[in-house]
């Protein structure tokens, strides 16, 4: 079975999106959540079906809001490295890896 590990940065990254989609609409924050969520589980079920951007990392684009989850596929194992949102400078999470 493949598990699924945030790196911490990534966990902060998604918390903080999720509290400011609260404040712009009760609820928001959760579909977020829950958004990203369904987004790991296709990324666990067929973890090489997007595009690497760089080296191992590979890019999950996040319908309906302009982000993209970042992770690289280890053995038996999904590491988040980035929730990153798309119009930030695109190689702030290099650091990460």
């Amino acid at each position: 079975m493949i598990t699924v590990q945030f790196l911490r940065p990534a966990e902060i990254e998604m918390a903080e999106a999720a509290v400011y989609y609260e404040t712009q609409a009760e609820g928001l924050g959760n579909v977020f959540l829950d958004t990203v969520e369904r987004v790991m589980y296709e990324v666990v079920h067929n973890p090489k079906a997007w595009p690497v951007i760089h080296r191992n990392i590979r890019k999950r684009v996040v319908s309906r809001f302009p982000y993209s989850v970042l992770y690289r596929v280890d053995p038996g194992e999904i590491v988040v490295v980035a929730v990153m949102h798309q119009h930030r400078h695109p190689d702030y999470w290099l650091g990460r890896i």
